[in-house]
């Protein structure tokens, strides 16, 4: 199973959409490691990744939210806490009990599911308040 961007999770901010297709490729690459049996040896690279990048993203999508003033900014500054809160758990679970195969299928889970939703719903609501209140 491959995960790519499609146009159709575009939320028309450049700098978001790019960050979004880094995300996916990586998050692909883990999904291509899987199927050919390596995912255990790809997790630990991509989590690493992931523990920077998101605060990276995530930094940048708030910052654009707070300069428009979103009204979603703080449900939406919930959700990035959140899913920092469960990558930080998720880290810490494998730095003491070492990494696992059910980590692996939990990171594909966590990512498939709140990575896939949350652009296609939450961030696409923000790009379209963006689009509709250009200052």
């Amino acid at each position: 199973m491959a995960i790519e961007w499609r146009e159709s999770l575009s939320i028309g901010i450049d700098v978001i959409d790019g960050q979004h297709k880094e995300l996916l490729q990586r998050f692909d690459k883990l999904l291509s490691a899987c199927k050919d049996g390596k995912g255990i040896d790809e997790l630990k690279g991509l989590l690493d990744f992931l523990g920077d990048y998101v605060i990276t993203h995530f930094n940048a999508e708030e910052a654009i939210q707070r300069r428009h003033q979103y009204p979603g900014y703080g449900e939406h500054k919930k959700q990035h806490d959140g899913f920092v809160v469960r990558l930080e758990a998720l880290k810490q679970e494998i730095n003491t009990q070492g990494i696992a195969v059910h980590h692996v299928m939990e990171t594909n889970n966590m990512l498939l599911k709140w990575l896939i939703n949350h652009i296609s719903v939450v961030d696409k609501e923000l790009g379209k308040y963006l689009q509709e209140n250009r200052l």
